[in-house]
Order: C-alpha cells, then sequence, then structure tokens
C-alpha cells in the first residue's frame, strides 16, 4: 500500500530532485520516494550506503567497493563466520555484522544482485568463446 504525501521544497531542491530524477531515468516524484527510502534505510543501518552502479542503484559497505550483496556471497563460503569473513575482507567484524544484519533484513534485493552477478558470467562466457572462468574455495582459516 502507498500513500500520497505532500511536501514542500525549496526551489533548488527541486532543481536538485529534478537532475536526480534525469539521471535515474524516472519521474520526480519516483525519484523523491526512491531516494527517500535509501536515506530512510542508511538512518536504520550502520555502515550502509547507496550509489549508482551499472545495474542500478546498490546498498554498499561505506567507505569501501562493497556491494552488500557481494559480502553476502563471501560469507556463504565462511558459513557466516563473521570474524572469518572480516579477515577475509580485511575489515572491522562490526562492519561485517551490519552488512549481513542489513542483508536478512533486505533478501530479494541481495539475492537479485547475486544472481545478476552469476548471469554475468555467463554472458561473458558467451561473448568471449574462450575465456575459461576458474572458481575457487575459500581458503582455510
Amino acid at each position: 500500500m502507498s500513500k500520497v504525501v505532500s511536501l514542500r521544497l525549496k526551489d533548488s531542491q527541486i532543481d536538485s530532485l529534478n537532475r536526480a530524477a534525469r539521471r535515474l531515468g524516472r519521474t520526480p516524484s519516483e525519484a523523491a520516494s526512491l531516494l527517500l527510502d535509501e536515506a530512510l534505510r542508511q538512518r536504520d543501518f550502520a555502515f550502509i550506503e547507496f550509489r549508482d552502479s551499472p545495474v542500478g542503484r546498490q546498498a554498499y559497505l561505506q567507505g569501501t567497493r562493497l556491494a552488500i550483496w557481494q559480502i553476502v556471497s563471501i560469507a556463504r563460503d565462511y558459513g557466516g563466520d563473521v570474524a572469518k569473513i572480516a579477515t577475509h575482507l580485511s575489515r572491522p567484524p562490526v562492519q561485517i555484522a551490519a552488512a549481513l544484519h542489513y542483508a536478512t533484513t533486505y533478501p530479494e534485493e541481495i539475492e537479485a544482485g547475486i544472481a545478476d552477478n552469476e548471469c554475468s558470467v555467463a554472458n561473458l562466457e558467451r561473448l568471449i568463446p574462450n575465456l575459461k572462468v576458474v572458481k575457487t574455495d575459500a581458503p582455510s582459516p
């Protein structure tokens, strides 16, 4: 369910919203809804920020190049052991725990990111016939 909410914005905010909407390929109303949702999520979850990526807006671990779905993918290799994941990524365990907490709250978003990544490998193999994809197991502790 959704509700209409009326906001009073300054001219400069309207200009900024219109620019953001154009970049996102959305209406100003859709862009405002998306950006508000992201801002609220950032308030609710430590160490999470949203950025543009080749596949659209994604949640990232703040201050890194790691999308949350990437951390979850690595977490699966380590059985969800936060300390091992943190060591592997050279990040504090509190950041890894925060990323995994976000992922449990938004599982569809995370699974879509993981599925998109797996699809990318298949696309590369189709585009580059001699490509050899090498998969490795996570190193033992």
